[in-house]
């Protein structure tokens, strides 16, 4: 019987090698993760825009709303 050490116990076995559909996949995962990046942080400036936009502008009253509608109205229908 063989003696019992680390190195015949225990193998390492190497990492096999990386295929071409794992290749594709860990490029195609890696651009889809910096898109998501870039919309989140798209995003992210746009709420804070818009949020800053309307923390600024004065609320409208009723009837300057109501006025503007109706413009809208009769000038669409031409």
């Amino acid at each position: 019987m063989t003696k019992l050490t680390k190195n015949t116990l225990l193998k390492v076995r190497g990492s096999k090698p990386e295929t071409a559909m794992d290749k594709t996949t860990r490029v195609v995962r890696q651009m889809v993760d910096e898109e998501t990046e870039q919309r989140r942080a798209k995003n992210s400036r746009l709420r804070n825009a818009r949020l800053e936009r309307e923390a600024n502008t004065p609320p409208l009253s009723k009837e300057s709303a109501a006025s503007k509608s109706r413009g809208s109205k009769t000038a669409s229908t031409r």
